[in-house]
């Protein structure tokens, strides 16, 4: 299999080249990736799903993180990033019925060589679909967790090691069909992003001014 490619552009995003993956992660180069945060609305209050990432993945393998998310290969759109709904979850949706929370600048040293710079388009949607009728890639997620709003505030903005956070949830049985389950998680098992990150999807959402 080839090895991906990205844009790479300099600090204000002005276009300068490709490179591959491994280059971009080694050198820190800024590139694009597409987020997706999806809100269900249900009686007991709104909540974001979270997805377990794959304990294979290079970076923060096993941990929870945003609905959907990908990067943008080289020549790509920031529209062609859809395709990650329908290859993550399962989900064909329309880029038009997005909500755009904004485009969020993120620089984090994850690891000695690897630091990870990027321009983060971040798009949300809202929907009350089933966890149980999503259709999960295996080799990307092992879950996917309601985490409500009032919970996922706590996590920005302060929970001690102690606490836990309660969600329901679906996962992957033996014979790959998604099983109701309740887990409990502690803030450490969050990939961690910044409170005004979080304040921008939110905002996106109208779930804050």
């Amino acid at each position: 299999m080839d090895e991906e490619r990205f844009d790479i552009y300099d600090n204000k995003m002005n276009w300068i080249g490709t490179a591959s993956r491994q280059e971009v992660h080694r050198e820190g180069l800024w590139h694009q990736t597409f987020q997706c945060w999806i809100l269900t609305d249900a009686e007991d209050g709104p909540a974001l799903l979270f997805q377990r990432r794959h304990p294979d993945k290079d970076t923060y393998p096993g941990m929870l993180d945003i609905s959907c998310a990908g990067h943008l290969q080289a020549g790509e759109r920031v529209e062609d990033g859809n395709r990650e709904l329908e290859e993550e979850l399962g989900l064909g949706v329309p880029f038009e019925e997005l909500i755009s929370c904004g485009i969020y600048r993120s620089d984090k040293c994850i690891k000695p060589g690897l630091i990870d710079r990027e321009f983060c388009h971040v798009y949300g949607f809202r929907t009350n679909q089933a966890l149980t009728t999503f259709r999960l890639q295996g080799d990307e997620v092992t879950g996917l967790y309601r985490v409500f709003i009032h919970d996922v505030l706590r996590l920005v903005h302060g929970m001690t090691s102690q606490d836990t956070i309660e969600a329901v949830g679906v996962e992957p049985d033996e014979s790959g069909a998604l099983r109701v389950v309740s887990r409990s998680f502690t803030s450490d098992e969050f990939v961690p992003h910044a409170a005004d990150y979080y304040e921008m999807v939110l905002k996106g959402f109208g779930l804050q001014r």
